[in-house]
């Protein structure tokens, strides 16, 4: 103990790595930290209100695909008759479209479209085409003369004005693409913002029960509110820069929530440990940044190199939600290795005050951890080969995994775009709502009407348009069969675009849709490549030792696997539907594949960080394998059930949304954190680490040679 004062005494004197340095630094300078934080966190909390209003609506696009060809030449030449156009259906049970009072509410509804610049040309009802047959219903078309996001905002802003033009005769309805990603975006955000209320409190229960003292729950939600704080204003202020979608806030809401939570925890818990041997808070600071500190930093590069993958994809909003939780997770990254370290480093042994009983007694290494360890590590065939299979049983059903785009029905009963939609479905066919646009030369006009007219699936092509600028193109309208989301509209694009003239470019839509579905299947494999490569390169960086890094890679794939094979059998199976209250689309949403691949493996590889650094410190120790496995266990398996205990809450408060994403989100990294947790963390990996034992930390002198020297005991 008098070396130990000694220490402590001589402010000077520096111990450990770069972490326990810095650590150190921010519990000495904790007036600066604290001041620094409350600067940034104004002024990035000035901006953060006007999130959900100013992020950008669209985005769901294949750059350079042909279908987003077409929807520019249209823009360009067409006068904005392009996907991104607003519909607005008018329909009347006793009217005929000819009446009066239905004319008067055209005019009006011209009026507000006229007044605004993103609008292009106006086209009122025509007859024998967006006139329905009885004469009772009529499509106004307003083209778009601004960018997809631009269009969306706009539906935002006049959707109410326009709906408010209905009378108790005359039905008035936005609709079109842009309005379906105005309805879905406010019907999304409503969900998460009520998941979110509903998870704040259902987590600080979980955090109390774990840490068992009411300061010491507190922390992680502080921690994590300033990290949600300043990465909303982040994400308005680069949206100044390029357009973010508004789903990157949605993401991003819950992983700081989650990863905030997660990290806040693991450093506290070692915090709380380290003073038990440190009367100083200031060395206990430093000591837990140079042992958990450095495995909360490994966790995130580990996240962030995940998402990055995503990055390769080209589409716009699904590259914008991967840089909605990066930027969360940096600033939460930024806030557990600077704040927290000086907030606790202030109130040093504070950190148990409002402790209930039972916290007193409570130990940072777990006795019934230790003796779950323990069990494991004399009996690791049973327990092991038991968790493969029921992991292997879960993966089968991936290879019945069916994607698409999200249909109407993802969107609200009651939503304008939604009754605008099946109004017009009603009235026109299956198909109206989803009109393909074909644009071509003047030459290839009537050739073009004429193949087109031939191609099975096709009920209706509309008369060339020519283009309002006068160039040699004209635009025609294919008229589909089948619903825009029916399986069989791929086949009837494909037909479309082999069999038309060479110079006919086929879009609208259905074929945006399936365009960006092609673009992310294509990725796929390649982002399922480069995760699990720089995921396998982190943990040999960290761990080096190949044979624990490869392991640790490949059982987060098996999870992840695990995971999708369960949202196969509930979304798009239809398993335990009625008691989640959802209807099955018979298919799992087309991003999710690349976009839940990479955050449920990032999760995986938290908790594969959180058991392997601790396992590794306790190997450098003794360098006994066996002590690796059960104390690496002992100290780690409390804090990985807490953490995975507060991220099936989060997640899974999603669950109880109305609108199916952020249910299908929800619910699949719900299941994914309590397979990787239960299935994987506290039995698969242990047991390998037993089977393994000295060879799992082994690594050739060469190899040791080139990697930086990372040591996750503190000295």
């Amino acid at each position: 103990m008098s070396a130990t004062r000694t220490v402590t005494a001589d402010p000077p004197t520096r111990t450990g790595g770069i972490l326990a340095r810095l650590g150190r630094s921010m519990a000495e300078h904790t007036g600066l930290v604290l001041g620094v934080w409350l600067i940034a966190l104004v002024a990035l909390g000035a901006a953060a209100p006007s999130v959900f209003t100013s992020l950008a609506g669209a985005g769901w696009q294949a750059n350079g695909s042909e279908s987003v060809q077409v929807r520019e030449l249209a823009e360009q030449h067409f006068g904005g008759n392009s996907s991104a156009a607003v519909q607005v259906v008018v329909h009347s049970d006793s009217l005929p479209i000819t009446d009066p009072s239905m004319q008067q509410t055209l005019a009006a509804a011209t009026e507000i479209f006229s007044a605004d610049p993103r609008f292009g040309e106006v086209v009122t009802p025509q007859p024998g085409m967006t006139i329905s047959p009885d004469g009772h219903t009529g499509i106004m078309i307003a083209g778009a003369n601004a960018s997809t996001d631009e269009m969306v905002s706009a539906v935002d802003e006049l959707g109410k004005e326009l709906t408010a033009l209905s009378t108790d005769t005359i039905e008035v309805y936005p609709t079109g693409a842009s309005a379906l990603w105005s309805d879905f975006n406010k019907a999304n955000h409503e969900a998460m913002i009520k998941a979110e209320m509903m998870s704040w409190p259902v987590t600080l229960a979980i955090m109390v029960l774990a840490f068992g003292s009411l300061v010491a729950a507190g922390l992680p939600l502080l921690l994590t509110l300033a990290g949600l704080v300043a990465s909303a204003g982040g994400l308005v202020i680069l949206n100044e820069i390029t357009p973010i979608s508004v789903w990157a806030m949605n993401f991003a809401m819950m992983f700081a929530l989650a990863l905030g939570i997660d990290y806040a925890l693991f450093l506290v818990a070692r915090f709380r440990d380290a003073l038990r041997t440190n009367a100083d808070p200031r060395t206990a600071v430093a000591q837990t940044m140079d042992t958990a500190g450095k495995a909360v930093v490994l966790s995130g590069l580990t996240v962030l190199v995940s998402l990055s993958a995503v990055l390769i994809v080209p589409a716009p909003a699904v590259r914008t939600m991967a840089v909605g939780i990066m930027l969360a997770v940096i600033f939460v990254l930024a806030a557990t290795l600077t704040l927290l370290p000086a907030v606790l480093g202030r109130i040093g042994a504070k950190v148990n005050g409002g402790s209930l009983p039972y916290a007193k007694r409570q130990q940072h290494r777990s006795p019934m951890f230790a003796a779950w360890a323990s069990l494991l590590h004399k009996h690791p065939w049973p327990f092991g080969i038991g968790a493969f299979i029921v992991l292997i049983a879960l993966v089968v059903p991936v290879f019945g995994l069916k994607v698409a785009m999200p249909s109407i029905a993802v969107v609200p009963e009651d939503a304008p775009v939604r009754q605008g939609y099946e109004l017009v479905q009603q009235q026109f066919g299956d198909g109206a709502p989803g009109m393909l646009q074909i644009v071509t030369s003047a030459d290839d006009a009537a050739d073009t009407s004429r193949v087109a007219m031939s191609v099975d699936g096709v009920a209706m092509v509309t008369p060339a348009q020519q283009a309002a600028d006068g160039s040699d193109l004209v635009m025609l309208q294919a008229v589909p069969t089948v619903d825009p989301s029916d399986p069989a509209m791929d086949t009837i694009l494909a037909d479309l675009r082999s069999q038309l003239p060479e110079s006919a470019l086929v879009g609208g839509a259905p074929a945006e849709n399936l365009d960006l579905q092609q673009a992310l299947d294509d990725y796929l494999p390649i982002v399922v490549v480069v995760i699990l490569t720089l995921g396998f390169l982190l943990l040999l960086i960290a761990l080096q030792a190949p044979l624990i890094a490869l392991i640790g890679t490949l059982v987060s794939l098996l999870s992840t696997g695990a995971a999708f094979g369960i949202a196969k059998l509930i979304f798009q199976d239809g398993h335990g539907a009625g008691l989640l209250g959802f209807d099955p689309q018979g298919f799992l949403n087309g991003w999710g594949p690349v976009f839940f691949f990479a955050m449920i493996f990032a999760i995986a590889m938290d908790y594969t960080v959180f058991l392997l650094s601790s396992a590794k410190e306790h190997y450098e120790r003794t360098g006994d394998p066996a002590i690796a496995h059960i104390d690496g266990l002992a100290h780690s398996g409390r804090v990985i059930a807490a953490a995975a205990a507060v991220m099936v809450a989060v997640f899974f408060t999603f669950a109880l949304a109305d609108p199916l994403p952020p249910k299908e989100m929800g619910i699949i990294l719900g299941v994914a954190v309590l397979l990787d947790a239960v299935l994987v963390r506290l039995v698969l990996l242990p047991v390998l680490l037993r089977l393994t034992g000295r060879a799992a930390w082994w690594a050739p002198v060469w190899l040791r040679s080139v990697l930086p020297n990372i040591s996750f005991s503190h000295g």
